[in-house]
């Protein structure tokens, strides 16, 4: 494997329905089947999951809402993602932990670093709901800061491109992409598909980047053997 341990950010859309929204449980099993492909290989998978899907912070602001109440029930959106995610994860056999860095024990684990890293070494895919449990903090961050207390080899940003871009690929098909960045690079370009504060924490560790697609065919499969795909921010 290339990479032994991994940290996985998903965004809330990864199990959206067909308009982008809501919880679809063919989707969430769909997601589940890539990950069970990934841990086939012993590869140990840390989860942290977005609520766009669900909850778009930004769209309250827009509105007038305050920016730590708006950030608060992303979190909570973030959960039930988790747990959808948990669900459709055990339907296939794989045991799954949600840990939560907002306290809700009747639902998730209260998260725990050294529990989650013995979790991992057991072989169980661990999830990672509520963010950071702070507001101003994006998920992106969130995922960075796990990576970085789990000792993952990697945060892998999947998404529904498969790299990044100089421009939205969606509005400009002749979009310059790029396979190579390093972190400053990154910064200076201000990558839209990543934020700068989990990539300035990444860079501050030496933890790369990888993006790829997640719905290409067995790209995160592929991601955690080595092979040359998506695009990688490194030192």
């Amino acid at each position: 494997m290339a990479y032994q341990r991994v940290l996985l950010k998903l965004g809330g859309e990864a199990l959206a329905g067909p308009g982008g929204y809501g919880i679809d449980p063919q989707q969430a099993k769909a997601v589940a089947s890539k990950i069970g492909d990934v841990l086939r290989h012993g590869v140990e998978v840390a989860i942290v999951m977005g609520a766009g899907n669900l909850w778009r912070g930004a769209d309250g602001l827009a509105h007038g809402m305050d920016r730590a109440t708006a950030d608060h029930m992303g979190m909570l959106a973030t959960v039930m993602n988790s747990l959808a995610l948990r669900d459709a994860l055990e339907r296939t056999s794989v045991t799954v932990r949600v840990h939560t860095a907002i306290e809700m024990r009747t639902i998730a684990e209260p998260y725990i670093r050294l529990r989650a890293i013995n979790q991992l070494a057991k072989g169980y895919v661990v999830v990672v709901g509520a963010g950071t449990g702070n507001p101003y903090f994006t998920t992106d961050t969130a995922a960075a800061l796990r990576a970085m207390e789990i000792n993952a080899d990697i945060l892998i940003k999947a998404t529904k491109v498969d790299g990044i871009y100089a421009e939205d690929p969606h509005l400009n098909p002749q979009a310059q992409r790029y396979e190579k960045l390093t972190y400053i690079e990154a910064l200076n370009l201000r990558v839209g598909v990543i934020d700068s504060t989990a990539i300035t924490l990444c860079m501050d560790n030496d933890l790369p980047i990888l993006v790829i697609d997640l719905w290409e065919p067995h790209s995160l499969e592929r991601a955690v053997l080595g092979e040359k795909i998506g695009s990688i921010i490194t030192p």
